[in-house]
């Protein structure tokens, strides 16, 4: 085969990941044997001793092999025979987490300078005490002075007012206060900052503000401007903002990279007509280089590897029978963590996404990522197995990589004898000249096994290869995980597809986690360790235009739709043909937001090819994803997206069909041509295993299970009952049919198989919970995630809870043993309950349980929890400050058959919802019945969908075996608990003592009594106050939350959360006080504040850290009659320092964790401004370790409505330990528009007329210790 020579024709890919770079290049041939020639090469990321940038040392290593002359490396790369270079790079991810980015400003509307620190006001692990986020991109914030607002129909346009984008009227308030933009931006560029971000309120619809500060900016010499409006002009400001503050702190890193990298080329390289250089974006599409930014570049990486597999192993479902139209799962297993994503027929995006802690509203491919690679960690921690999320990285690596490194997956598949030492490049230890150490792995492995060992003295003794396998099974159920959310929660049976594996490290589990998944084929593409810098050259270029819109789909809107939809596909053929893209080569898709009216899940749709009817494709995907429609709702579009694509694959199998290929293969066995053996440990032991080599394999060569096949960069375990067979693209692997053997399932308590239990009865909660939060309808559950779901035995003891909302977390399982105590249940049944003396927390808490019969008795029972809007009262929102009486509160439902043998009593809950709080002097039924019919049924369906889950969990284990493990997954927990109360007693504190007040006066006493030697404990609240003619009362099994969510945080390792964590305890309440009070009690504070303050107690007596803020800031608003509604919020504060942490400012604290509207929903969806949004500065007590800052909130209404603020920490502050300051006292403060202002106080209702404020103060945490030591923070 003899080369094309002197012609600009070479074409290289090239996937920059974090280790490794890899490269592979497509050279034309002249002798017409093949189209290409391809050379691959593979070199470490970072090697400052041999090259200074390993994409360009790639590029010339290619132009040597492909030209046969030399390319010296200290001389400028000759690029004449380049013609496109394509590139994939993971540098804006690692700037992105390691906080590397440019030094930048954030420009934002006056009051929001701290919007992004805030966030959503989530933690990201509730459990933490010791709250840590990233830091924030900028260095410093302008805060503007200007002000618009969104007209709403019937409102007052008194003011100056412009017709938006999207078409809403907008007001504006305030004009643009250019004299002291330009007064500001002066001194930022002056402290020597370039790069800027520009984000202002309602900017999505009215961008003229933004153009005219970058107009300023531009004029003072600012570098790098980014407008919100024009990178992503979708509505949410946080997610807006953040992600043009991504822009500006990772687009100068982008540009200086690319400029060091074409600094070591000759000068052609910068001319796009001679070579072109193309980069990979997160949505899968090719970008030119000039236009390659920072906030599309975060899955730069591993996109290439999702256009690998979807180009090379999908066809059409109708082009082969033998693939029968399957969807393909991409597993791509590297080094620390692990890629799944999904393709049939289109790419999956997603258009809000976190990374590092940075939300990015961009069209990104729905990856998810899950921390078991290669080389993570391997841990035994309290009875469980446990992989990951700690990873040996490259240095020093793995044990087997002989420098001292620790267990991971790696040697575990080493001693297990899935890797060939022999057949790895010898590049290992402080030489870097040394094969794999077998020894070295087999060391550390041996250590956990002895840990394992010691840890069931009286068990069967576990040998290195039962804990290494262990392991494996570990990590693939650990992978398998993400898949099952991937497929299960879009409505897809998992089964259903095929597995497309890829990276170094995903064959020697693919066989396992397909078996696991029910998938019965696997593909392994011929450049399956190279995958990802191979989907490059099968990418296309991609410009996408997008407007935001605020229509309603319907023959009215659509003429408007039209031309809009004309002018964006205009702007993408005429970027596409400046491009050099031919008219022939152009497609361009349209796309609507939609949604329907009153939600907020909004579902990008595909125009169809010959069709104007969105509607349709609409309600089919509704249909599939979610199992119900809402036909009486308008469906609204919240953006018109065009998407052109130039079609420029340069791959020479673009339309290879590796179907077809295997439907006309002759095959033929050739087990017995292997080149080695070796012992393999699979299910079962050691058996004697063939090698293969992949290379000297041809197109219809069959082998089977087990073996082991090896190429250059990696290795497949082909698992026994698994074939291999070869075509001329890919390794194709198919699986047996086996069907559970669960009569066989042993019952004995398997570490391993405990392990395994825990990933999937938390997976089924957490399942339970996506479908609840698509499924249901109000802000409540869908935006702030007031929700649980949970898995319970049949004694009612909670199995699995999801990290949800940390208050739910005891109480639930009290709610399911009163029904079995008192209700009569049958299969078909499913119960709704919420009275605080049925184990409920407060009304507005709907409880729906489903008991799951088999032959006439319980199984299982699976219930959820949420926070529904209104269930009636004396106040709007049903969070009433001044209840004294329950039934001010609302419905109270201690248990009502909500479906009874399978039929949805609708009249009936109506009737308890809306007619029964009615009877009650002052009251009213729910405002919005409506929205709660529709989260109880989205309730309903989350149960539903546990069933499913458990019920596959016991065809796969059999019933004895799931049940077993639901008892012993509780031991294990429950062991955990009582390794803490031994490690505390041998500190020599038996007795722990604590109290504090309520604003009130109250006081909430405990006395804890540990006994050492058995690790348990006695929690003793004798001494607290009597119960309040106030709603401060908390039924008891709010304490029982607040304890069992206190040991759990106090506890070192990461244990499944359930009811035995509460086993070695005994609770001790007096009855009538504020913790157990009577029957009828108001209690609506009581979890939200008082459950708080059990919370400090019991932490304060631990002496484990100062007091958070102490409260949820419960906040209400809404109105009566037609067009009422309720909204409630609660709002974060700052938590506590501890022993070695300061604490965090501006976040939700111990029992609750749900997130806050964004403003822009917020003023489009109520008739009210906010006005400020940020910290409160020196809220935060003094200390060694201060304690943070809390908020400030401050609304304006735009009508007449009731306000109800519920609030604690008013009066007694948050206290600090060992010295710590206080944090400062909440503040609530009424402004009347007619310049009075009035303490609100801590609980408190009102009627606000228009033009009234409400400014919320929230209280900041405590302080740690003495300040005057110079610590760093």
């Amino acid at each position: 085969m003899s080369l094309t020579k002197g012609e600009r024709n070479i074409t290289i890919c090239i996937d920059r990941g974090g280790t490794f770079t890899d490269c592979i290049a497509f050279v034309p041939t002249k002798d017409g044997t093949s189209p290409y020639k391809t050379i691959v090469v593979k070199l470490l990321s970072v090697d400052p001793q041999n090259y200074p940038d390993a994409p360009r040392e790639g590029i010339r290593r290619i132009l040597e092999l492909a030209t046969g002359v030399p390319h010296p490396a200290d001389k400028l790369v000759n690029t004449s025979r380049l013609k496109v270079i394509r590139m994939g790079t993971t540098v804006a991810t690692n700037a992105l987490l390691e906080r590397k980015g440019d030094a930048s400003a954030l420009v934002i509307t006056k009051g929001f300078k701290d919007l992004l620190h805030i966030g959503n006001q989530s933690r990201p692990k509730i459990f933490d005490l010791a709250i840590e986020k990233p830091a924030v991109l900028y260095k410093t914030v302008i805060e503007v002075h200007e002000r618009v607002a969104l007209v709403k129909e019937g409102e007052d346009e008194g003011g100056e007012h412009v017709t938006g984008v999207t078409g809403e009227k907008v007001e504006i308030l305030e004009p643009l206060n250019i004299g002291q933009v330009e007064k500001d931006l002066r001194a930022v560029y002056d402290s020597g900052i370039r790069s800027i971000a520009i984000s202002l309120l309602h900017s999505y619809t009215f961008p003229d503000h933004e153009k005219r500060v970058a107009a300023i900016a531009k004029q003072i010499g600012f570098t790098n401007i980014t407008l919100s409006s024009a990178i992503m002009p979708m509505v949410k400001i946080v997610p807006r903002a953040a992600s043009a503050m991504a822009d500006a702190y990772l687009t100068p890193v982008i540009q200086r990279y690319i400029e060091g990298f074409f600094s070591g080329f000759d000068e052609d390289i910068r001319d796009p007509k001679k070579v072109r250089v193309e980069f990979m974006q997160s949505d899968g599409g090719l970008t030119p280089v000039e236009d390659f930014s920072g906030f599309r570049a975060i899955l730069s990486g591993p996109a290439g590897g999702v256009v690998g597999y979807a180009r090379t192993s999908w066809d059409e479902p109708e082009a082969n029978s033998v693939r029968g139209g399957k969807a393909i799962i991409g597993f791509d297993q590297g080094g620390t963590s692990t890629d799944v994503s999904r393709y049939a027929g289109q790419y999956e995006h997603v258009f809000e996404t976190t990374t590092a802690d940075v939300t990015i509203q961009a069209p990104q491919l729905n990856i998810s990522t899950v921390a078991a690679g290669g080389g993570s960690q391997l841990f035994f921690r309290s009875g469980l197995f446990v992989v990951g999320p700690e990873s040996a990285g490259a240095n020093p690596g793995p044990a087997c990589y002989r420098k001292g490194g620790p267990a991971t997956i790696t040697d575990a598949n080493l001693v297990l004898g899935r890797l060939v030492p022999a057949h790895f490049p010898a590049v290992f230890g402080p030489s870097q000249s040394e094969p794999l150490s077998t020894e070295a792995a087999f060391k550390v492995l041996q250590e956990i096994a002895d840990e394992v060992n010691r840890a069931s003295p009286g068990g069967q003794p576990m040998s290195v290869d039962e804990v290494a396998f262990g392991f494996i099974k570990v990590a693939n159920e650990a992978m398998a995980r993400p898949i099952r959310g991937l497929t299960q929660a879009k409505g897809f049976n998992t089964a259903d597809h095929i597995l497309a594996c890829f990276g170094g490290a995903g064959g020697q589990h693919a066989c396992a986690i397909a078996r696991s998944l029910g998938i019965g084929m696997i593909l392994i593409h011929k450049h399956s360790s190279i995958l990802s810098a191979y989907g490059l050259s099968l990418a296309d270029v991609v410009h996408e235009e997008q407007e935001p819109s605020a229509h309603t789909l319907g023959e009215d809107a659509l003429p408007t739709i039209r031309d809009r939809v004309q002018h964006l596909q205009t702007a993408c053929t005429t970027y596409l043909q400046n491009e050099g893209f031919d008219h022939t080569a152009i497609e361009l898709e349209v796309y609507l937001n939609l949604r329907y009216q009153g939600t907020d899940h909004a579902m990008m749709t595909q125009k169809p090819e010959d069709s104007w009817d969105f509607q349709t494709p609409f309600v089919a995907q509704y249909q599939q994803e979610f199992g119900f429609t809402l036909p009486d709702r308008d469906i609204i579009i919240d953006d018109i997206r065009v998407r052109g694509i130039g079609k420029s694959a340069v791959a020479p199998e673009t339309d290879h069909s590796v179907y077809a290929d295997l439907a006309t293969l002759t095959q033929r066995d050739v087990s017995g041509t292997h080149i080695d053996q070796q012992q393999v440990f699979w299910e079962g032991g050691r058996v004697d295993t063939p090698v293969y080599l992949i290379p000297n394999m041809q197109p219809g060569d069959h082998v089977h299970g087990p073996a082991l096949l090896i190429d250059r960069n990696s290795t497949v375990a082909l698992e026994p009952l698994c074939h291999g067979t070869m075509t001329t693209s890919h390794l194709v692997i198919t699986l047996d049919t086996v069907k559970p053997t669960t009569a066989t399932a042993s019952t004995d308590l398997d570490p391993i198989k405990l392990s395994v239990f825990a990933h999937r009865f938390m997976s089924i909660a957490e399942q339970m919970g996506t479908t609840l939060r698509k499924t249901a309808i109000s802000t409540n559950i869908k935006e702030r995630l007031d929700f649980s779901c949970a898995l319970f035995g049949p004694d009612g003891g909670l199995i699995a809870n999801a990290p949800h909302i940390p208050i739910h977390l005891g109480s639930m399982q009290e709610a399911v043993r009163w029904q079995m105590r008192s209700t009569e249940m049958e299969d078909g049944d499913v119960l709704v309950t919420n009275h605080p003396s049925a184990g409920g927390s407060h009304l507005p808490d709907i409880t729906v349980i489903t008991p799951v019969f088999n032959k006439g008795v319980i199984e299982f029972f699976v219930a959820s929890r949420g926070h529904h809007a209104d269930i009636g009262g004396i106040r709007a929102g049903s969070m009433p400050p001044d209840s004294r009486e329950l039934y001010q509160e609302g419905a109270a439902i201690k248990s009502f058959k909500l479906v009874r043998k399978g039929h949805f009593d609708e009249p009936g809950i109506r009737r308890i919802l809306v007619d029964e709080p009615a009877q009650y002097p002052g009251c009213s039924g729910s405002r919005c019945i409506n929205d709660c019919i529709s989260d109880l049924k989205a309730q309903t369906a989350a149960n539903h969908r546990g069933i499913t889950l458990v019920r596959q969990l016991i065809e796969e284990y059999g019933l004895e075996t799931v049940q077993a493990y639901m008892g012993y997954i509780r031991t294990n927990a429950e062991t955990a608990v009582r390794d803490l109360l031994k490690r505390v007693a041998a500190s020599g504190r038996t007795t722990l003592t604590a109290s504090d007040c309520m604003d009130d006066g109250t006081p909430i006493t405990l006395t804890i009594t540990i006994d050492g030697p058995t690790g348990s404990a006695v929690f003793d609240f004798t001494g607290t106050g009597p119960q309040v003619y106030a709603n401060t009362n908390a039924p008891r099994a709010i304490t029982y939350s607040a304890v069992i969510y206190c040991l759990r945080s106090l506890v070192s390792s990461d244990i499944p959360l359930n009811q035995g964590a509460l086993n070695p305890v005994e609770i001790i309440i007096p009855p009538n006080t504020l913790l157990s009070p009577a029957e009828g009690a108001a209690v609506v504070g009581g979890n939200v504040l008082t459950s708080q303050r059990v919370v400090d107690v019991v932490l304060k007596a631990f002496n484990a850290c100062a007091a958070s803020q102490g409260c949820c800031n419960n906040f209400t608003f809404g109105k009566g009659g037609e067009g009422g509604f309720g909204y409630y919020e609660t709002i974060a504060g700052g938590s506590g320092a501890g022993p070695t942490w300061h604490g965090r400012s501006g976040v939700h604290t111990h029992i609750t964790n749900t997130r806050i509207t964004d403003p822009e929903i917020f003023e489009r969806r109520y008739p009210v401004l906010l006005r400020e949004f940020g910290l409160r500065p020196n809220s935060g007590g003094e200390g060694l370790y201060r304690g943070g800052d809390g908020c400030v909130r401050e609304v304006e209404f735009r009508e007449e409505v009731e306000v109800s603020m519920l609030s604690e920490r008013r009066v007694f502050a948050p206290y600090g330990m060992e010295g710590g300051g206080e944090g400062r006292r909440g503040v609530n403060t009424l402004l009347r528009k007619d310049g009075r202002t009035v303490n609100f106080g801590g609980k408190n209702a009102t009627r606000v007329t228009k033009g009234d404020r409400v400014r919320i103060e929230t209280p900041g945490g405590g302080g740690w210790g003495r300040k005057g030591e110079d610590v760093k923070a």
